[in-house]
């Protein structure tokens, strides 16, 4: 994520607007991030609901016409409305569905809600802990993304506070399952520190249990750009732990193919049936994006990026960071 906060501005660009009324084109308002140095990624708002500035970063909601509510930190985007699903579903189940019995979760950043209730969905899972270093943003997901109140509210959801770092370390228990879904590594950011190997090694790893498994977004991963996180984040990972897997989705809302990262000192081996066996048994309601065969197609990747995954070199440390590009700008067109 960029350090700039998401304006609505007056823009003079020139947009062919061939077929718009002078009045449509003055009421037209667009978010517009930049993905690249020479690549925009924009869509029409109907309003901006909220803005604010916390301790760490700034927060805008959007209504957009195409997505729904769009959240939108630092300027990027982390969540959209209408297809959010495919992300968090993505994120979460398939670790949960891999171990053999999930009791305990501990999610590292999260504030939304959304990792939240995606867990919260399996019958036999007892806790789940949030852990998210922006109370702002908590209080501002809490009150404006009402979908998730009933996550919020849930008895098995103990929501804290902390930088994730911190309370891992100081926590005496271990857990099933920890969960990274935290906001993109970018230079300057609260977060790229929890992507190091350092971290994985001698932090995250000790509070897994045996048969542990840890989960983690691991940023953009189509073929042009996979190789910002994506592709350095699965081989930092193949350091610490034994059995590491890839997988990817295409996220509309992010306008590119999206990574995850799931690793552990066990075996990760499951099959699509089992996995829909599983899905039937442990679920309480409906998953709308994963299935057994969508997640096993997904581990698949093209001949470009999974040629990258093999060869890359780059370990992730706190000196020799990757970064994910872009910042946001919603303007008047």
């Amino acid at each position: 994520m960029g350090t700039e906060a998401v304006e609505i501005i007056q823009s003079n660009k020139m947009v062919d607007n061939c077929n718009k009324t002078d009045q449509q084109r003055e009421n037209s308002f667009w978010y517009e991030e930049e993905i690249d140095d020479d690549l925009k990624w924009s869509f029409a708002l109907n309003s901006v609901l909220h803005k604010g500035t916390s301790e760490y970063q700034d927060i805008i909601l959007l209504d957009t016409k195409h997505f729904g509510k769009v959240l939108v930190i630092d300027g990027k985007m982390q969540s959209a409305e209408a297809d959010e699903f495919v992300y968090h579903e993505c994120l979460i189940h398939p670790a949960l569905l891999c171990h053999p019995e999930p009791k305990t979760v501990f999610i590292m950043g999260g504030g939304e809600g959304f990792a939240a209730r995606e867990c919260l969905k399996h019958k036999r899972i007892d806790k789940v802990v949030m852990c998210d270093i922006d109370q702002e943003v908590v209080d501002f997901c809490r009150k404006y993304l009402t979908v998730n109140q009933e996550a919020f509210n849930h008895k098995k959801l103990d929501l804290v506070i902390n930088d994730a770092k911190a309370e891992l370390q100081d926590r005496n228990e271990k857990f099933d399952i920890i969960v990274g879904d935290l906001a993109d590594p970018v230079e300057g950011g609260p977060c790229y520190q929890l992507y190091t190997k350092s971290f994985y090694e001698k932090i995250l790893k000790p509070k897994l249990n045996n048969n542990g498994i840890f989960v983690t977004q691991a940023g953009p991963a189509g073929i042009y750009s996979h190789k910002m996180v994506f592709s350095s984040i699965f081989n930092t990972l193949r350091q610490v732990f034994k059995f590491v897997v890839a997988y990817a989705a295409h996220v509309p809302s992010f306008a590119d193919t999206w990574g995850w990262v799931m690793a552990s000192d066990h075996p990760l081996p499951i099959k699509a049936d089992e996995m829909d066996k599983r899905i039937e048994e442990r679920i309480d309601g409906e998953l709308f994006y994963l299935n057994g065969a969508s997640f096993i197609s997904s581990t698949i990747m093209n001949k470009i990026v999974s040629q990258s995954l093999l060869t890359e070199t780059h370990v992730y440390t706190e000196e020799n960071a990757r970064f994910v590009y872009g910042h946001g700008l919603a303007y008047r067109a």
